[in-house]
Order: structure tokens, then C-alpha cells, then sequence
């Protein structure tokens, strides 16, 4: 135990340091802190990405999903890759040409003012509240699931005990991404996402082992193995991967904290690139966080979990000498700050630029956005604590409680009418601003009601319901008024022909996923 937490405690050095590293005050401006100057290569661009895509929850969340649902949940990570690629060679090339640091701009420019505005608030209380909040409360849930005996000291009683780690965990990120910017936030994302990865293979092959191998998958848990359910499937019906797809359209073609670093590639060659190396960097994803939690169940056999969320921590705990636990809960942490430092970062980024420069402070120098951008990180982190101070109490109220699901379904009230504002932006262009203004908010309302009308209904059917539906409510007038749209041909933008073929292969690769896991 005491090897594991030297490990950890070097861990949190090294990132650290690798924070505040090369920080120079004095020369920092804007466009150094928020997109380190367009510097950024395909590299940087995809393991930082997907860093920052994956946090702790997905460890703990998903793994635990998946070892009460199987391989279905997978269907969360790999489908990704569809808005991955609609990313790359539609919407980035858009924003590069537009020329934008925020994706709030580019609304603004095709949707009007309040449409972005609104996006802004929507995305930083999104973020700052919903996302760093559950993030943090993942991170020190795992830390006190492993170490419960070690920590006590803390404090007696433990969701006070999980609370103060949080508070740990949130001030420790926070600081290097206050001091070092976008710089920091990439340099420990590209760190972290090695040592993430080298945990997630390290656990997967010990389970595998213990299990017997693959073909153990297949022989005790056979019900598990499959990525498409029936329509009575209480989580994830077939149909729901339709809106599980379109829901990616927002995740990974208009969310700040996703698209920064593309937003500050070199050219849009690095950003294609970074980003469909992320979109195959996916499939690692899902077999380091979802065979894990299928492994246990043929592992544990007659033993069921109280807990399901407990899967991750429960192979650490019975799987793994002294030492390796350690590598692997430097992964797991791994997973927290590179979410976390971008939670940070991102939402002080749509601060100082969406609302106090735009409303506040329209002559601010870079200096003083910078402080402005630095005051929203420690907004972010207050706004986090608070909401992860709520998870815990939710958690702790009912233990077997599907968080995953639940931060899921609440996130979508608001995604669903981000899938609509881009599906505008892009492919809607003459539409009425005002139009798209109150059906953005008319969205939330109407998720509200369909949730009352139908509280049995599949989450993810419910958002396919309402996008399609709000899509359409501007879309028959606007096609009738001003005729059909762009030809959407033109849309599809490649950097080169060889960057072509390659994202051609990562689509033929999930379709080929879905028949060969059907």
C-alpha cells in the first residue's frame, strides 16, 4: 500500500510540474492562453481530445454499466465515431474558415446574437455544474472505494470523507490549468492519456487472464456480448442508437470543451487528422473501460456486486499486487484531470470571450481577459464542488442508483436543442434567427413535457423524438420559404486525398464493428 501511494504521490508531482512549466506571465496573451496560438499538431490534437473525453466516470460509470448491461454500452464509445467524422470534414473546416476561438462565435455569425449568447450560458452551466461536478465526485469515489481503510483519517464518516477528496482533487486541477492555460492543459492531457491508457491495458489483460481468455466472454456471459438489444431493453433499445447518434453531433461537432484543441491546430490538415486518430483511438477506449466490467460478472459468478459501480474499483482491489495498483489508479486520475483541466479551461475560455468581452468589457486587452479567463476557472471549480456535493448525496441516498444513465439524461434537456443549433448552422443557414432562437428555448420545455407524458420512455428515444421534431419545426418553413437549402455536397471539406481514405477506413471499421457484434 504504501509503494501504491508513493506512485500516486509522483504522479501528482510530475503532472504539476508539467502544468506550470514554461509559464511566463508576463508574455501571455489570449490567444497563447486559450488556443496556444494555433500551434497545436494532429498529436497533440487527438490524444488530448480523447483525454479529455474520458474521465473517471467512464472507469467507474461505464464499467459498471457494462457489467449490468455488457458490451451494449460499448455503443457509447464507438459511436462516437460518426460525429467524430462529421467533425472533421464538415464542421471544423467551417469554424477554421470562420476563423472563430469559441464555437459561441460561429453561432453568432450564422444564428445571431441571442442564439449564441444563450449557447454560452447553456454550455458553461452544462459544464461547470453538471459535467466538473460528477467528474470530481468519480475521482474521489474511486480514490475512498480503494483506499477506504488507508484515508480514514480524513474523516469517520464517508461521504464527507469522499466530499474533502473532492475538494482535493478539484483545487489541485484547477491550479495548474489557472497558471499554465492552454499550454498546460495539452502537455498533462498528452501525459495522462499514456498513463491512462497503460492502466485500462494492464487491468483488461489481468481480467481477461483470471476470466480464462476471450472466448470466456462468449462462454459465461454469452447475453452480454452483443451491441444491439432488443426493444424491451430497460437502457439501450436498438432504436436508441439512433439518438445516441445524433446526441454526437453536439458532443463532438459544438462542444467547446471537446473542439478546443482542433480549434487551435496548426491547419486544418493536423485537426482532420487529430481527429479521426481520436476516432480509432475510441475502440482502444471501449476495451479498456467496457470488457472489464463484462470480465467481472463471468469472474465473480454467484457473487453479485451491491454496487455495480463498484466493478472498477472491486478488479483493482482482488486482481492487482501492490505497485500495479498504483500504475492503475494514476490511469483512473489520469482520466479525472484531463477532463477536469479542460472543463476549466473551456469554460473560462466561453467566459472572458463569449460574455465578459462581448457584454462586460468590450475594449479589454489581453491582460485583462486573461485575469478574466483565470477568475472563471475558480467560478468553475466553486460551481462544481457545489454540484458534486449533490451527486454524492444522491449517491449515497441510493447506492445501486444508475448514475451513468441519470447524468446522461439530465445533460440532454439541454443537448438536444445544441444537436438543433447546429444542424442549422450548418445545413440550415436562411433560417429565422428569431425562429431558432425560441425553439432552441422551446426545446428544454418540450423535453420537460415529453419526460412528464411519458416518464417510461428510453431516454435516448425521447432526445430522437425531439430533435427530429424541432429540426423539422424550422425546417418545413424555412425549405418553403426560401427553397432547399445549400447543396450540402459542398459542405464535406478534406485537407487532402490521402486524409480522405483514411477517415473512409475508420467509418468502414464501425460498420464492420456493428455486423461482426450485432
Amino acid at each position: 500500500m504504501v509503494l501504491d501511494i508513493v506512485i500516486i504521490l509522483t504522479y501528482f508531482v510530475v503532472i504539476f510540474t508539467l502544468g506550470i512549466v514554461k509559464r511566463d506571465d508576463q508574455k501571455t496573451t489570449a490567444h497563447e492562453y486559450f488556443l496556444k496560438s494555433n500551434t497545436l499538431r494532429w498529436p497533440a490534437i487527438a490524444f488530448s481530445t480523447i483525454s479529455t473525453n474520458i474521465h473517471a466516470g467512464h472507469f467507474i460509470g461505464m464499467a459498471g454499466s457494462a457489467y449490468l448491461y455488457g458490451l451494449v454500452q460499448a455503443n457509447f464509445e464507438i459511436n462516437a465515431i460518426l460525429g467524430i467524422l462529421i467533425a472533421a470534414f464538415v464542421f471544423i473546416p467551417l469554424y477554421l474558415a470562420a476563423n472563430v476561438t469559441t464555437i459561441s462565435q460561429f453561432f453568432e455569425q450564422r444564428l445571431g446574437l441571442k442564439v449564441a449568447f444563450t449557447y454560452s450560458v447553456l454550455m458553461i452551466l452544462l459544464y461547470g455544474f453538471l459535467y466538473l461536478g460528477t467528474a470530481l465526485f468519480w475521482g474521489a469515489y474511486a480514490i475512498n472505494a480503494i483506499f477506504e481503510e488507508s484515508i480514514r483519517f480524513i474523516h469517520h464518516d464517508p461521504m464527507t470523507r469522499i466530499f474533502i477528496i473532492t475538494i482535493i482533487l478539484g483545487v489541485f486541477s484547477a491550479t495548474y490549468t489557472y497558471l499554465g492555460g492552454m499550454g498546460a492543459v495539452v502537455r498533462t492531457d498528452m501525459a495522462q492519456f499514456v498513463l491512462m491508457v497503460i492502466g485500462g491495458v494492464i487491468l483488461v489483460t489481468v481480467a481477461l487472464k483470471e476470466l480464462g481468455g476471450w472466448a470466456m466472454l462468449y462462454a459465461k456471459t454469452p447475453n452480454l456480448m452483443h451491441l444491439h438489444m432488443p426493444l424491451d431493453h430497460p437502457k439501450l433499445p436498438w432504436p436508441a442508437l439512433l439518438g445516441m447518434m445524433l446526441l454526437n453531433l453536439n458532443y463532438w461537432g459544438c462542444n467547446q470543451i471537446i473542439l478546443q484543441r482542433a480549434l487551435a491546430a496548426k491547419n486544418i490538415y493536423h485537426a482532420q487528422v487529430g481527429l479521426i486518430v481520436g476516432g480509432f483511438l475510441k475502440y482502444l477506449m471501449a476495451l479498456i473501460i467496457i470488457i472489464p466490467g463484462i470480465a467481472l460478472v463471468g469472474i465473480l459468478s454467484d457473487r453479485p456486486l451491491s454496487d455495480p459501480d463498484l466493478a472498477y474499483p472491486t478488479l483493482i482491489i482482488e486482481l492487482l499486487p501492490t505497485g500495479l495498483k498504483g500504475i492503475i489508479l494514476c490511469g483512473l486520475f489520469a482520466s479525472l484531470m484531463s477532463s477536469v483541466d479542460s472543463i476549466y479551461h473551456s469554460v473560462s475560455t466561453l467566459w472572458s470571450i463569449d460574455i465578459y468581452k462581448k457584454y462586460i468589457n468590450p475594449g479589454a486587452t489581453d491582460s485583462e481577459m486573461v485575469a478574466m479567463g483565470r477568475k472563471g476557472i475558480l467560478g468553475a471549480l466553486c460551481t462544481g464542488l457545489f454540484f458534486a456535493y449533490v451527486v454524492t448525496y444522491v449517491k449515497f441516498e441510493d447506492p445501486n442508483f444508475a448514475l451513468t444513465h441519470w447524468f446522461n439524461e439530465a445533460s440532454y434537456y439541454v443537448k438536444n436543442g445544441f444537436v438543433f443549433l447546429i444542424v442549422c448552422a450548418v445545413f440550415l443557414i436562411s433560417s429565422s434567427k428569431k425562429l431558432v432562437f425560441h425553439t432552441l428555448i422551446g426545446s428544454v420545455g418540450l423535453t420537460i413535457l415529453l419526460k412528464w407524458l411519458a416518464p417510461d420512455m428510453n431516454y435516448l428515444n425521447r432526445s430522437t423524438l425531439i430533435i427530429i421534431a424541432v429540426i423539422l419545426f424550422v425546417a418545413i418553413p424555412t425549405i418553403v420559404k426560401n427553397g432547399w437549402p445549400q447543396n450540402w455536397g459542398k459542405l464535406l471539406n478534406v485537407s487532402t486525398k490521402k486524409v480522405g481514405w483514411f477517415g473512409g477506413l475508420l467509418l468502414a471499421s464501425l460498420v464492420l464493428c456493428h455486423v461482426v457484434f450485432h
